[in-house]
This record gives structure tokens, sequence and C-alpha cells, in this order.
């Protein structure tokens, strides 16, 4: 719990002198040095420090009987204070804060592990108030129970409170539920169709299904079935209701994606009844994906009055030559329960170029940022 005590003097802006034994839920105007003759020589007390009970004890022994204190005002807020208000405006679901503030800076945290999402045009309306700051992780960065996702603070020692007011009214208005998330993200049931002439006939060995199975188990998933199919689009279809059927609640497709004339994987698709069909991203490598949505239907083939979207990916032919493609960055959004639909493949366009590294370093590189 961020509480921080409020027991300011409330008598006007600037510094005043008092004793120390007085000095108690003020602010340290000005740091304090100690100095221990061949043991310490440092700072003991910072700046914007509230002293408390125990510190006057060690204050006298520096010899300090009095000192300079801040005043400040009913319309101003200390740096640890402000930093408590603004990081539990900020925080979203699946995220806490770390300890209390110290220094007027408070770091926000995972509670488990998931995908960190950014409201980046609130961000961006909150830090263009000044005196205040938000920095976070990259939105879509898969993070870890207890990693730090963003840090805020106060810049000045106190703050004015009709900047702190500003600066919640801005992330109220524009959201309301904070603007740093972690989303959980579940553990796929998929199921696998790749396609191809070449593969099925056995003319070339396949190298999509490790690459997929390895994605896949990265995130607790399962595969509940992996079919091989010819360039034909009915014996496509058939492959995917066949892992519908055995459960999977997420399908994949490889290969087939081009322009060439046997490249049927997202005609069959489409012929599944998708509800909704996007061909092609703004993503090297990746631009020819497909990302389409299912509705689950009950047993009698009807819809279901409560529907569930089942995703559909289909990879196109990099995603078995290249580490990192469109795939790595859509599947985690996918599994955290976004929608990805063409603004959103749109929007990847801005970072979406792979430099194609000797080493890849993904995540830690630009690729998707």
């Amino acid at each position: 719990m961020c509480e921080i005590e409020n027991s300011y003097p409330r008598n006007g802006i600037g510094m005043k002198t008092i004793p120390v034994t007085e000095a108690i839920g003020t602010v340290l105007a000005h740091d304090i040095t100690e100095i221990r003759k061949g043991e310490f020589k440092g700072r003991a007390f910072k700046k914007g420090h509230i002293v408390k009970k125990e510190d006057v004890c060690h204050l006298q022994r520096l010899g300090k009987e009095r000192l300079f204190v801040l005043n400040i005002s009913e319309d101003e807020m200390h740096e640890d204070e402000a930093a408590c208000v603004m990081a539990n405006a900020l925080k979203g679901d699946g995220v806490m804060l770390q300890g209390e503030p110290k220094e007027g800076k408070i770091n926000l945290i995972a509670e488990g592990d998931g995908l960190l999402t950014v409201q980046k045009d609130v961000l961006l309306q909150f830090n263009m108030l000044g005196d205040v700051m938000c920095a976070s992780l990259h939105s879509h960065t898969l993070v870890k129970k207890g990693q730090v996702v963003a840090g805020t603070r106060a810049i000045p020692l106190v703050v004015r409170k009709k900047v702190i007011e500003e600066a919640i009214r801005r992330i109220q208005e524009a959201n309301g539920s904070g603007v740093v998330s972690v989303k959980q993200i579940k553990k796929p049931k998929a199921g696998i169709v790749i396609t191809g002439n070449e593969v099925y006939h056995g003319r070339v060995k396949d190298a999509f299904a490790p690459v997929i199975s390895r994605k896949i188990s990265a995130f607790g998933g399962e595969i509940v079935g992996i079919y091989y199919a010819p360039d034909d689009a009915s014996y496509i279809e058939e492959r995917l209701k066949e892992l519908l059927d055995a459960g999977a609640d997420l399908l994949i497709t490889t290969g087939g994606m081009s322009v060439d004339p046997d490249d049927v994987t997202r005609f069959a698709v489409r012929n599944l009844g998708v509800t909704e069909l996007h061909y092609g991203s703004a993503v090297l490598p990746g631009a020819m994906i497909l990302v389409a949505y299912l509705e689950r239907q009950n047993g009698n083939g009807k819809r279901s009055h409560a529907p569930s979207r089942i995703p559909v990916l289909g990879i196109p032919a990099c995603g078995m030559y290249s580490k990192t493609t469109v795939f790595d960055l859509i599947l985690p959004r996918v599994l955290a329960g976004e929608h990805i639909g063409r603004k959103e493949l749109a929007e990847l366009g801005h970072g979406g170029l792979c430099l194609q590294c000797e080493e890849c370093r993904y995540p830690v590189c630009p690729f998707g940022k």
C-alpha cells in the first residue's frame, strides 16, 4: 500500500528554520552530510527527506539543533506523495506498485507473466504536462512476474496539485482503467495444417512443423494435431474442421499464401466460414500473413448462443526459414485476447522491418517496436 505521511507545514511557500525537535513530519530543504573518521563520509539525509521521530537523535549526533525545512502549501504536494498518486492512476490490470516511492520515483511491476500493453496516446498526454513523467517498456513486450514495466516520478521536489489533478484527469477521461497493463496469455490448443504438394507428396522435407511446435510450446500450449495437405482448398478445409472437432482453439496454416495458382490456402480458410479475414501485413518478413476469425458453432452446426471466436493464422513461407517474423509479433497478442484486424496489421509497419542480423537477438531489438 502506497501511503505517504501528509503532515507538512501549511503556512506558505519557501524555507524556514526550526528546532530539530520540532521537525518531525517536515521536509528537509537540503542534504545533510555525516562524517565518521576512518569509517564513513557521505550523505546521511537527502534533500526532500521527511523527518521521522527516529531521525531526531541521529540529527542531534550530527550537531544539528536547527534545520532548514520546506513549507509545502495547501496547493502543493511533496514528490513522494505525488508519485504515489500518479502510480495508482497509471497502473491497470495485472500491474502493481513496487514498494514505496523514493526521491519522488516509484516503479510499476507485473503481477504475473503476460503481455504488457501501454496506452501510448494517453501516456503522451500525461508526459506533455511537464513536472511529471512516466517511462515504460514498449507495448506488447512479453514480461515476467515481478519485472519492472514502467516507472513514474514527480520531477520537482514540490509539485503543484493542479498538475497532478490534470494528469489524473487525462488518464481517467481517456481510459479510466490505467495506462499500463499486463494481460495474461492463454495456453493454446493449436491445430496445424501444413500445405503444399511438394511436402504432401514427400518431394521436400517439412521444416514448418518443428518451428511452429516450438513457438506454441514456448507459451505452454499443446498441439492437438498436425495434418499435411496438398494444394487443394477442399482438402485443407476438411483438415481444419477435423482439428476443430479435436478441440483446437487456434488454427494455424502454413504455406500456400502467395499469388501462384496452386496457392489456395487462404481460399480454404475463407470457405471454412470465417466471419472476418485479413490478408497481408506491413511487416517484413511476413507481408503475406493471413489473420481470420471463426465463430465457434455448437454440435448441431448452428451458431452458439455464446459465440467464441477462434483465430486462424496463415503463415507464409518466410516462417520456415526466418527465425523471427510477423508470426512472432502477432501470436502473443492473439493469445492475450487482443483482436488483430486491418488497423493492427497496418500499425506494425512502423518498426516492422527486420534487420536480418547474423545473430538474432529478438525481442531485444527494434523489430516490432
